[in-house]
């Protein structure tokens, strides 16, 4: 009897000290008190979290609610509750409701932030996750995998919800069908900001995704609207819709590298979204694949991408096609939709001997296509005898490509209060879009109490700092700088004993006449961590007193992962006596680094005993890759006995845009003859998607070589010397020349 008693006290100061956890309000201050409150949730109830950082808390909200009497999640004050660490949401049941939480300094331990499920068999039906926030809530290693938002089960809402900075692989928000319970769902994704997504480098960085190839001909009945997406650029594919019967609406797309997909799946309806892309390189608009396609009432302005990020993109498709391939376009149109000041409209795009199925069935009419900039809007790739196209209006001196269907015209526009340009002229009535009442605009998305401060920082954007001559005084002032900030060097010798790890955007300039000379005793000069970037301007750099020993380099990026992008710009300078030992490169990557823009210009490299640019350690041949652009500009290279560059992109996945080159006015002196070159070559691009190499010199070098085999790479050698260096070896595979010499 003592034992029991003594039992049932000790439950009873358990069951005391949870509720202790809790106090009258239902403020939950522990995830032990959270899971008791959620174990005695009934409908209507309430559990708050309290203010604070919820560190390390994997939440696991389930429970019945009602209709008229949801449970609800919430907390003590929006903006005061953070979820850190290794923190995640899982959800399970009926009529339960999500607010306030945020996501940041951390990533989740499974393979989900949010997701509305708790188990295969768990899921959500009827529950709504609003005004929550995934803030650059990244796994450390970039290739590591996972989904901020995952769906399943029927009729759930994720609404008014702040995503960004998505930096490692995997898609931003899914819609899941892989089980029966989540098919013809019918949920609703609405008025979400769905912040940056950089450059990903790699396929799986869609930011929202609605089904997969396995499941794509069932359907899923998914509405899209109201969304606002600003800078989402991760791939070619913002949202991907690989499955049937979806809405598409109402959205909004600012400056986005891609286009809206629909890249698997039949019947859905693209309507009354608005995409500008203000000139920026490589935006794009819609992409048609697949059967009984709608596209209608949208509007493409400034869009400047081509091929799959074209404005308009209607692809071929592979006869007979497996489920994750192209299917053919069947029975789908493009009607009244307006592009104005756009690039590239194409027509069976990615043909090629695989994708033979041009389309068929379907029409394009009333729009407007109009550019008072260029003539030649529409690229034709494949037979178009299955579109039928009427009534488009085009610009005066635009090329229409059939003998009907288009009106040269002139049209005046004038930009309403909304910010469209709409045609005032009678002809144009009828034609084109009809704006909408509504639309997604950053000030009805998202949340309201959270900021959004541009993550992304620049060069220059800091205070201006003197750094004397001397022996580590560099180091010093970058150890004391802050991001964004410029360091201006005078004339003198700069001796750096220590390498430099920068770990945000620095800016080191001279404005002296005679440029300042830095050498240094390590390894390495710079190294490039997670968060950082570069630019070097008016210098020298003197490799004389690195130590006897291989495998030195002037910049190296981390050995590890890099989640963030970074920027390598190289102006004025000149690189020198990079030969104390062997193996000695300007710029050593590691894998799993990416850098959106690596620049040389109007700088010289003499006596190197290693590469300049050697971009190629993504050797899986899965089409991950080190750079998107790089710029080789007025540059001078001698005596390199490595590379000048090598950049590879291997594998045939379609996913990507870059690397995109451009060499001009540079010269190559004996470059790349050093027995270590295993490359063989003065300049070598493998996979390269644009490269356009112009008014350039090569004497006495190692050929360049070609390998091109990634969807339509466009290859231009134009204007330039080779003298005593072999002919350009390539793998068969078309490129341009003009103007070139052998001697």
């Amino acid at each position: 009897m003592g034992k029991s008693l003594s039992l049932q006290f000790g439950l009873f100061i358990l069951i005391c000290s949870l509720f202790s956890c809790t106090d009258s309000k239902g403020v939950v201050k522990d995830v032990e008190a959270f899971n008791l409150a959620v174990q005695n949730a009934q409908p209507g109830d309430k559990i708050i979290l309290a203010n604070g950082i919820w560190k390390d808390a994997e939440l696991i909200f389930t429970g019945k609610g009602t209709a008229e009497q949801p449970i609800i999640l919430t907390v003590e004050e929006k903006g005061e509750v953070t979820l850190e660490g290794q923190s995640n949401l899982r959800i399970a049941g009926e009529y339960l409701h999500v607010e306030g939480l945020v996501f940041k300094n951390g990533y989740t331990p499974t393979k989900e932030v949010i997701s509305f499920r708790k188990s295969k068999e768990e899921l959500c039906n009827n529950c709504r996750v609003t005004e929550c926030v995934v803030d650059n809530y990244n796994n450390p290693e970039r290739f590591e995998s996972d989904y901020w938002v995952s769906i399943y089960g029927k009729k759930n809402r994720f609404d008014h919800n702040y995503l960004t900075g998505k930096r490692n692989h995997g898609v931003t928000l899914a819609v899941r069908l892989n089980t029966e319970e989540s098919r013809e769902n019918h949920h609703r994704i609405d008025h979400n900001y769905f912040g940056h997504h950089p450059i990903l480098g790699a396929n799986g960085g869609e930011t929202l995704r609605v089904g997969t190839s396995h499941y794509s001909l069932t359907n899923s009945n998914t509405v899209v609207e109201y969304n606002y997406f600003d800078r989402c650029n991760g791939e070619h594919e913002i949202i991907s819709s690989k499955s049937c019967q979806n809405i598409y609406r109402y959205n909004t797309f600012h400056e986005c590298q891609g286009t809206l997909t629909m890249r698997h799946g039949n019947e859905t309806l693209v309507e009354s979204n608005y995409f500008f892309g203000n000139r920026k390189a490589n935006t794009g608009g819609i992409r048609i694949i697949n059967e009984t396609q709608t596209v209608k009432n949208n509007y493409c302005e400034g869009l400047t991408g081509y091929r799959f990020r074209g404005a308009l993109v209607i692809m071929n498709g592979v006869p007979n096609s497996p489920a994750n391939r192209y299917f053919q376009v069947t029975n789908s149109e493009a009607s009244n939709n307006t592009f104005v000041n756009c690039d590239h409209i194409q027509l069976c795009a990615g043909s090629d001997e695989e994708r033979s199925a041009v389309p068929i069935n379907s029409k394009v009419e009333n729009n407007i296509f109009y550019n008072d900039q260029k003539d030649e809007l529409f690229t034709v790739y494949d037979d178009i005898s299955g579109i039928s196209f009427n009534g488009n209006l085009i610009n005066e001196n635009a090329k229409p490509i059939t003998a009907s269907g288009f009106q040269n015209t002139s049209l005046n526009f004038k930009r309403n209060d909304d910010g469209l340009l709409i045609p005032q002229d009678e002809m144009a009535k009828e034609k084109g879009m009809v704006p909408t009442e509504g639309r997604a605009t950053p000030d009805n998305t998202g949340v309201t109490w959270y900021p959004r401060i541009e993550d992304e920082v620049f060069f220059e954007t800091g205070k201006t700092i003197a750094v004397k001559a001397g022996i580590n005084t560099l180091y010093e002032a970058i150890q004391k700088s802050t991001a964004g900030d410029v360091l201006e060097l005078e004339s003198g010798n700069y001796v750096v004993e220590k390498s430099i790890d920068l770990k945000h955007p620095l800016s080191i300039v001279s404005k002296a006449s005679e440029k300042p000379t830095i050498q240094f005793q390590r390894t390495s000069l710079f190294n490039i961590e997670n968060g950082g970037s570069l630019t070097l301007k008016n210098m020298v750099i003197d490799g004389s007193e690195a130590p006897d020993a291989h495998g030195n380099t002037v910049i190296r990026t981390s050995r590890y992962s890099m989640i963030r992008n970074y920027k390598l710009f190289i102006e004025d300078c000149e690189f020198k006596d990079l030969d104390v030992n062997h193996t000695f490169d300007v710029l050593r990557v590691y894998k799993n680094t990416f850098a959106d823009s690596i620049v040389l210009r109007n700088s010289t490299f003499t006596k190197v005993d290693g590469n300049v640019l050697a971009l190629n350690k993504e050797t899986d041949d899965i089409g991950i890759y080190n750079a998107e652009n790089v710029v080789i500009e007025n540059c001078h290279f001698k005596d390199i006995s490595g590379i000048v560059l090598n950049l590879h992109r291997g594998g045939r996945d379609e996913s990507t845009f870059g690397p995109m080159l451009v060499v001009d006015k540079s010269t190559f002196d004996n470059v790349g003859k050093g027995k270590r070159n295993k490359a063989d070559a003065s300049i070598s691009l493998h996979g390269v998607q644009v490269a356009h190499i112009k008014n350039s010199q090569f004497n006495s070098c190692e050929p360049l070589k070609l390998h091109l085999v990634v969807g339509e790479p466009i290859t231009k050698i134009q204007d330039c010397n080779f003298a005593r260096t072999p002919a350009i070896q390539d793998n068969g595979e078309p490129y341009e020349t003009e103007n070139l010499s052998f001697n």
